[in-house]
């Protein structure tokens, strides 16, 4: 089955420790991880041993230990190579908000197969527009302008900036102007300025190119109880006809298929928390077949740093859905044709159709 990555960021391409490594299985902690804690004592880590080992050459349980002696006989890059054609991902809509360490959009591109496409974050803009002389709203609309040219769509980290709770209207010029001089004053950085944030989505709408919104499971500066794609109906009630695609959605995935089913514009994907649930992303996966109508769900992995992330969401998802929708057939609930086209519906035809990849 073909699939497009619809939200994932670089991987590394440079060695480091088994701490980096370990910590790159944890994402809610933003710390360095406990003396006495592993992460490769979670489900993610266990599906690392599991999937990944055998693309090393290790026995599909191998211990931690030695998993980490066998990786670190290979050069990142190395790695990147192995896992990234493994996954057999034909297109792959690339987030590059987070820079440094990780991959670019041009040196993913001359790495993977298949077609590499940008996602702009919003907050990466608005820390460009603060750094430019002149008016913060005419610097704004013009970077985004150039930057999204050539992109998939723009995308939002309101969940992690203060959440969804609360007014998600356009506000006026003169607030923004205010805000922005504020902004400016304090430096500038890590925007959680919630008129600027409001003032990005809706210039993002205008754009009609899909909008996406990390819901729900993220680091721990993302207050969850706020983070409910619940909190969005007014916004959504808006009447906007951009679509809009809810990242995450774990624990909310019923929520957001609730939101998918109500406005036609919404979409919801499950990546990143496929990856963290490991050998429970089955019925994580099940989940989001219940409410959320067919083609409005999409594939994602949203692997970061280590390319098994990569890897391991593209198997972990095709694992998931065959054996839900096997289950639907077995049953005598669906016909075979149908679990066939949905499953390439969900896998990429669906994103396709979003982001007019064609």
């Amino acid at each position: 089955m073909p699939l497009i990555d619809q939200h994932v960021h670089g991987c590394w391409l440079t060695s480091g420790d088994r701490a980096r490594f370990e910590n790159a299985l944890n994402e809610a902690n933003t710390e360095p991880l406990a003396a006495f804690d592993s992460a490769f004592d979670t489900q993610l880590g266990f599906a690392v041993r599991a999937r990944c080992g055998p693309l090393l050459g290790l026995p599909r349980h191998a211990d931690a230990d030695t998993y980490w002696r066998r990786r670190s006989e290979l050069h990142e890059t190395e790695l990147a190579d192995l896992f990234l054609s493994a996954a057999n991902v034909s297109g792959w809509l690339l987030d590059t908000g987070l820079i440094g360490e990780v991959a670019d959009l041009d040196a993913m591109a001359a790495r993977v197969p298949g077609e590499v496409a940008e996602v702009v974050r919003l907050e990466s803009v608005a820390e460009q527009a603060a750094a430019a002389s002149g008016d913060y709203v005419s610097a704004f609309d013009d970077i985004l302008c150039q930057r999204t040219r050539t992109a998939a769509a723009t995308k939002s980290i309101l969940a992690y900036r203060g959440g969804f709770l609360g007014d998600l209207s356009d506000p006026p010029t003169s607030e923004v102007v205010d805000a922005a001089a504020r902004w400016r004053d304090a430096g500038g950085i890590r925007l959680t300025d919630r008129v600027l944030l409001r003032f990005g989505l809706h210039r993002a709408l205008r754009l009609g190119i899909p909008l996406q919104l990390h819901v729900g499971f993220g680091d721990r500066e993302c207050d969850l109880n706020t983070a409910n794609p619940i909190h969005l109906l007014d916004f959504l009630r808006a009447g906007s006809e951009t679509p809009v695609v809810l990242l995450h959605c774990y624990p909310y995935e019923r929520e957001a298929g609730y939101l998918a089913q109500a406005f036609n514009n919404v979409y919801l994907d499950g990546g990143l928390a496929i990856n963290h649930l490991g050998g429970r992303s089955t019925a994580f996966i099940g989940r989001l077949f219940e409410m959320a109508p067919f083609r409005k769900i999409l594939y994602s992995s949203d692997g970061f740093g280590p390319a098994e992330l990569h890897y391991l969401g593209a198997r972990l998802w095709r694992t998931g859905i065959s054996t839900t929708l096997q289950g639907f057939v077995d049953a005598d609930e669906w016909g075979e044709d149908d679990a066939i086209r949905v499953a390439d519906l969900v896998g990429h035809r669906n994103a396709r159709r979003v982001y007019r990849l064609d």
